[in-house]
């Protein structure tokens, strides 16, 4: 039987993909087995009629070893 924990993390990136690339290699310095994320909601920042920067918030899934 596997135990999972979850967590949740707010990450920022000039694109939804990359803002959640760079959650996960931040999360990933100190949580391993990272198995799932699931985006809890996305923000885009504006300037000057354009986006300029996107933010998400997720969960991150990750199993524990025991």
């Amino acid at each position: 039987m596997s135990i999972v924990k979850i967590i949740e993390i707010m990450c920022e990136g000039k694109s939804v993909e990359d803002a959640l690339n760079n959650g996960i290699q931040e999360a990933s310095k100190t949580v391993k087995n990272i198995k799932q994320v699931d985006v809890k909601w996305i923000h885009a920042h504006v300037e000057n009629g354009k986006i300029s920067k996107y933010r998400v918030n997720a969960k991150v899934s990750f199993v524990i070893e025991h």
